[in-house]
């Protein structure tokens, strides 16, 4: 049966598989799925989840159980802020269309669960996908796709249901992430031919002689093209060693800014180098205390982070936004609906600052990201002293 250009069927080997690639918030890929599945009677149905990702959609109320505190004491508010975002603009861009993001996933597992097909989770984990991105990343590409995510987020731009359907069509996908390559060069691999590579062998691998494959559009023009190949799935979820330069860098700046002030007490007079001291915690406290406020962060957590910011920027095992956030946690407990709604409140910017888990994570952004303008603006002025 001929399911249109949106189903691909491959042989590979003994195995005929449907390759369905879909947006993630239409309604046609949903009804797609569906017909599909249930045309075909696959012995096994492959989605594009890893498990966390399948227990999310199970539980939707996940967000619930969140331990705040902990997130902040593992330093893990950038992964959670980082799938927050995503969360949050997949929900704006599928409100307009009136459809939950993920519907054709779930409707892929109702329906493999109702024919007593073998449901396999095919993606990889998103942790490792982002802890490997992480980890490829230049210190610019950081703030550049942080910075991309944002304004898509609060863009105001509404997307149609006839440009996403237009966005699944091969050359319009083609144009997509050629775009995206370029913008964001380092990040391509990780996110797309990574796990293009991992989707592809774990369909191959799914029990049966007849498989039905469930992914996002972007990632079918990948998939056809790994699934001959033998992909080496270990290899794909390791954690690569941090760079010299990551391991060095959080040592060095300290490093520099002590090994500064003590030459300017060997070299130069006492008071020029009570001077560097004096504006290294002048520089750094004002930093750290701007960061804190930007976030709009209660009064107190503003003083607190004025206070550290000069102590932790030369700390590499804590951070001036940990503290504050700890703090801002501490005076303004999150609420169980401030929990609830953290995904839907991302999407607004008023909300953003009303719930209090949300500002949380801001307060600990914005601090750790003025605190290290702060920090580079002081090492700078001390060397001036010297001059």
């Amino acid at each position: 049966m001929d399911y249109g250009d949106n189903v691909t069927k491959l042989q590979v080997g003994k195995k005929e598989i449907f390759l369905i690639g879909t947006a993630h918030i239409s309604q046609d890929s949903v009804d797609l799925v569906e017909k599909v599945i249930k045309e075909e009677k696959p012995d096994s149905v492959a989605v594009e989840l890893c498990n966390p990702r399948f227990e999310s959609l199970r539980d939707p109320n996940r967000w619930k159980n969140l331990d705040l505190f902990s997130v902040i004491k593992e330093g893990k508010a950038y992964v959670l802020m980082a799938q927050l975002v995503l969360a949050g603009f997949q929900k704006k861009i599928g409100g307009g269309l009136n459809i939950k993001p993920g519907a054709e996933m779930i409707k892929g597992i109702e329906v493999a669960e109702e024919i007593n097909a073998n449901l396999v989770l095919a993606d990889r984990e998103v942790k490792t996908t982002l802890k490997r991105t992480w980890a490829n990343l230049s210190i610019f590409s950081i703030f550049k796709v942080i910075f991309a995510m944002f304004a898509g987020l609060f863009s105001s731009d509404q997307i149609s249901k006839e440009e996403i359907e237009r966005l699944k069509s091969s050359d319009a996908l083609e144009e997509l992430l050629k775009d995206f390559t370029k913008t964001f060069p380092d990040v391509r691999e990780t996110l797309i031919d990574e796990r293009d590579k991992f989707l592809a062998q774990k369909i191959k691998e799914s029990t049966g002689p007849k498989i039905v494959a469930v992914v996002g559009a972007g990632h079918t023009p990948g998939i056809k093209k790994y699934i001959y190949e033998d992909i080496d799935i270990e290899s794909l979820s390791n954690i690569p060693k941090p760079k010299l330069i990551r391991k060095i860098l959080p040592w060095l700046i300290p490093g520099l800014v002590v090994a500064l002030i003590i030459y300017g007490f060997i070299q130069a007079d006492f008071g020029t180098a009570l001077d560097m001291v004096y504006i290294w915690i002048v520089i750094n406290a004002f930093a750290g205390g701007l960061g804190a406020l930007v976030a709009l962060a209660h009064p107190i957590t503003i003083l607190v982070a004025a206070i550290v910011s000069p102590f932790t920027s030369l700390n590499p095992f804590i951070a001036g936004g940990w503290v504050a956030g700890l703090t801002e946690a501490f005076i303004k407990k999150p609420r169980v609906s401030d929990l609830e709604t953290i995904a839907e409140d991302l999407v607004s910017v008023k909300k953003i600052w009303s719930n209090r888990a949300l500002k949380v994570l801001l307060v600990i952004i914005s601090t750790n990201l003025f605190g290290s303008i702060g920090t580079f603006i002081g090492i700078e002025r001390v060397i001036n002293v010297l001059r």
